[in-house]
C-alpha cells in the first residue's frame, strides 16, 4: 500500500516544478511512510511514498524495465502466478508490483485483465512517450486525475492536487446536493471542480498532456442467475472464499483482521482460523451510548469459538468531539457515512500490532444482505421500492435550495446496471457495485485505514468469489426476508457459534443521540461556518439542532456537521486546530 503522483505534460510545457512535485507527494505521506522515490523523464514525473508489505528489502519504486518505468498503490495478490506465467523475464525484486511491468510490455493496456488485487498504478514508456493509468475494477484502491494548463496530473487522492496548486479548492453545487442527500459521490467527477476520478475497472492511456483512450474493466457478470443446485453451490463458494482469503494473507508483515457480530466478518474469521496455525489478531469496536448496538459480545464468542485473540475498543462520546475534525480532514473525497469514526479508532489501535487487516467490505453487495434488495425485487403494491429514491434533506427544508438533480447520476448507473439480462435483484446489487461500494463503503476503508498507514484488504471483493456468488439464484441469496442465506448456510456448517441466522439488528453509530445532547452548543457554530451559511439558512440550521425529533433530524444535524468540518479543511484550506469546539470556533 502507498500513495503515487505524477504530471504528464505537454510537449511545450516548461518541466514540473520540484517544489511543487515535493508539495504532490509530500501530501501523501501518510500513505507510505517507509520510503520515497521518483522518476522525472522529460515531461514526466512519477512520485511514490511507500507502506512496505511484501519484498521489504528489495521493493522500493519507481521499478524500471527497459523504456518502461512504473508506480503502484496497492496489492497484485497473484503475482507469484503471474511469475511463473513470464518465462524468461529476469524479475530484479520479490515485489508483487513487478510483474505487472513487465504484464504491460507484453500485453499493453490489456495488461490489468491478468491483475488480481487491489490497485492504482501508473506506468510511462519512453520511447511511445503515453503514460498508462491502472485502477482495480472493483475500485479498491483510489486513483484521481485533473487537467491542468500544462497538461494532466494524477494522485491517490484529491487533497495532494490541491496542496500543490494543481487545483482549485472549489465545489461542484450539483456534488454538494449529491453529498447530502446519498451521503457520497457518484460517477467519475468528484465534488471538486476540475478533478475526476479514474472509474473502478479504468485503464486509462495519455500522452502529451492528453488523454488518447480509455478501457475498462466490469467486475460484474453482465448475466442472469445460473442454474445450480445448493450443494454445488456450497462446495464452489467454499473453494472459492479459501482461494481468496489465503490469498488476500500473503504479506511480509503482521496480519489481523476487523470482527463484528456480523456474516461477514464471522465467516473471514472462520476462513483464517483455518489458514493460520497462531492465533488469529481480530479487533472490534463498540460504543458506550445507552442503547447504542454493541456487537463486542458476540464478537468475542465467535473469536473463542475459532480460538482467536480478540482485542475490543470502546468508542466514546469523548474520543468522538477529541477526534472527529481528524477524521473528517482525512476524507478529501468525502463519504458522509458515520461508520468512518469506529473505522478510524479500530485502525488507530490495529497499527500498534499490524501493518494489514482484511475486512468484510464486499460481502454484502456479492451475496445480497441488503433490506434494500428485498424491496427492490417486490412489486409497488406489495411494498417494492427503489433503491436510493429519498434524500435525506426532502423532509428536512433547512437547504437555502432544494436539491433537484441530485439523483441523475443514481439514475444513470440504474440502467446500466439492468443490461444484460440481471434479475431484478442482480441489477440492484450491479447498481451499488457501481457507485456506492467504491464512493462510500471502499473510500471509507481506504482513507480511514491509511490515515494510520494501515492497509486494508477485502477477501469478498475478488474474481473468483464474484465467479462462485453473484450468479447465484436469487433463491440462494435471498430467502424467508432474510439475504445472504448461501453464507448463512456455509456459517451455519462451519461455524454455529456464528448463530448465522438469529436476529441481527445492524451495525450502527449513535452519532444522532450525542449530537441531540450537544445540540444546543453545536447549532450556533454548525451555522456559523461558511460552507453552511452558503447551502443552507443558519437560523434553520440551529432550530434543527436545538430540536432533534426524529432519527432524520439527527441524520441531517450529522451530515451538516460534517461538510461544516469538511469544507473548512478542503475549500478553506483550514487544519484541525484541536477538537470540534476549537476547530469550529475558529475563524
Amino acid at each position: 500500500m502507498c500513495g503515487i503522483a505524477g504530471l504528464i505534460l505537454s510537449s511545450g510545457a516548461a518541466p514540473p516544478d520540484p517544489s511543487m512535485l515535493s508539495k504532490l507527494i509530500g501530501a501523501l505521506h501518510h500513505r507510505g511512510p517507509d520510503g520515497s522515490g521518483h522518476a522525472m523523464m522529460g515531461r514526466v514525473a512519477l512520485l511514490h511514498n511507500r507502506l512496505a508489505i511484501i519484498d521489504l528489502v528489495t521493493g522500493d519504486q519507481p521499478f524500471f524495465t527497459g523504456p518502461a518505468t512504473l508506480v503502484a498503490n496497492g496489492e497484485v495478490y497473484n503475482y507469484r502466478e503471474l511469475r511463473d506465467s513470464l518465462p524468461g523475464v529476469n524479475f530484479a525484486t520479490n515485489s508483487d508490483c513487478e510483474p505487472p511491468l513487465h504484464l504491460w510490455l507484453r500485453d499493453g493496456a490489456d495488461y490489468a485483465k491478468h491483475l488480481r488485487g487491489m490497485y492504482g498504478i501508473a506506468i510511462h514508456e519512453r520511447v511511445r512517450r503515453t503514460v498508462t493509468l491502472s485502477r482495480d475494477p472493483f475500485g479498491i484502491k483510489p486513483l484521481y486525475i485533473a487537467t491542468i494548463d500544462s497538461g494532466l496530473a494524477f494522485a491517490s487522492e484529491p487533497q495532494a492536487l490541491l496542496e500543490a496548486g494543481l487545483a482549485k479548492r472549489q465545489v461542484r453545487p450539483a456534488a454538494v446536493e449529491e453529498l447530502l442527500q446519498l451521503q457520497f459521490t457518484t460517477g467519475a467527477d468528484t465534488i471538486f471542480e476540475g478533478i475526476q476520478r479514474v472509474l473502478p475497472g479504468e485503464t486509462i492511456t495519455c500522452s502529451d498532456g492528453h488523454i488518447l483512450e480509455r478501457r475498462q474493466i466490469n467486475p460484474v457478470p453482465a448475466a442472469p442467475p445460473e442454474d445450480i443446485d445448493e450443494d454445488t453451490a456450497m462446495r464452489r463458494l467454499d473453494e472459492a472464499l479459501m482461494e481468496s482469503v489465503d490469498l488476500h494473507q500473503r504479506s511480509d508483515v503482521p496480519y489481523g483482521m476487523f470482527l463484528s457480530g456480523g456474516i461477514d466478518s464471522a465467516t473471514l474469521i472462520t476462513l483464517m482460523a483455518r489458514l493460520n496455525e497462531q492465533p488469529v489478531l481480530a479487533f472490534t469496536a463498540g460504543f458506550d451510548a445507552p442503547g447504542a448496538t454493541d456487537e463486542r459480545d458476540q464478537a468475542a464468542a465467535i473469536a473463542r469459538a475459532v480460538g482467536a485473540r480478540h482485542e475490543a475498543i470502546e468508542v466514546s462520546e469523548k474520543m468522538v468531539w477529541q477526534h472527529l475534525p481528524e477524521i473528517v480532514a482525512a476524507m478529501d473525497d468525502p463519504t458522509m457515512d458515520y461508520a468512518i469514526i469506529p473505522s478510524w479508532f479500530l485502525a488507530r489501535r490495529a497499527r500498534q500490532d499490524v501493518k494489514v487487516v482484511l475486512t468484510g467490505e464486499g460481502g454484502d453487495e456479492i451475496f445480497g444482505g441488503y433490506k434494500r434488495y428485498r424491496q427492490a425485487t417486490l412489486p409497488w403494491w406489495r411494498g417494492g421500492r427503489t433503491m436510493w429514491a429519498d434524500g435525506s434533506f426532502d423532509k428536512v427544508p433547512v437547504l437555502r435550495t432544494q436539491p433537484t438533480s441530485w439523483r441523475d447520476g443514481m439514475a444513470a448507473a440504474e440502467i446500466r446496471a439492468a443490461e444484460g439480462g440481471r434479475s431484478a435483484l442482480g441489477a440492484a446489487q450491479a447498481l451499488d457495485m457501481t457507485d456506492w461500494l467504491p464512493h462510500d463503503l471502499l473510500l471509507k476503508l481506504d482513507r480511514c485505514m491509511m490515515a494510520h498507514a494501515v492497509e486494508g484488504r477485502t477477501p469478498f471483493l475478488d474474481p473468483g468469489v464474484m465467479a462462485a456468488a453473484f450468479r447465484l439464484p436469487d433463491a440462494m441469496k435471498l430467502r424467508r426476508g432474510m439475504g445472504k442465506w448461501i453464507l448463512r448456510k456455509w456459517l451455519e456448517k462451519n461455524q454455529p457459534a456464528a448463530q448465522p441466522f438469529a436476529p441481527k439488528s445492524g451495525f450502527t453509530v449513535p452519532v444522532g443521540a450525542w449530537i441531540k445532547a450537544q445540540g444546543t452548543r453545536l447549532g450556533p457554530l454548525v451555522a456559523a461556518q461558511p460552507g453552511i451559511a452558503e447551502i443552507a439558512h443558519p437560523d434553520k440550521v440551529e432550530a434543527l439542532f436545538r430540536d432533534i425529533r426524529r432519527w432524520r433530524h439527527g441524520f441531517a444535524c450529522w451530515k451538516l456537521l460534517f461538510y461544516a468540518l469538511w469544507h473548512r479543511r478542503h475549500i478553506l484550506a483550514l487544519p484541525p486546530s484541536g477538537d470540534v469546539w476549537e476547530t469550529l470556533s475558529t475563524q
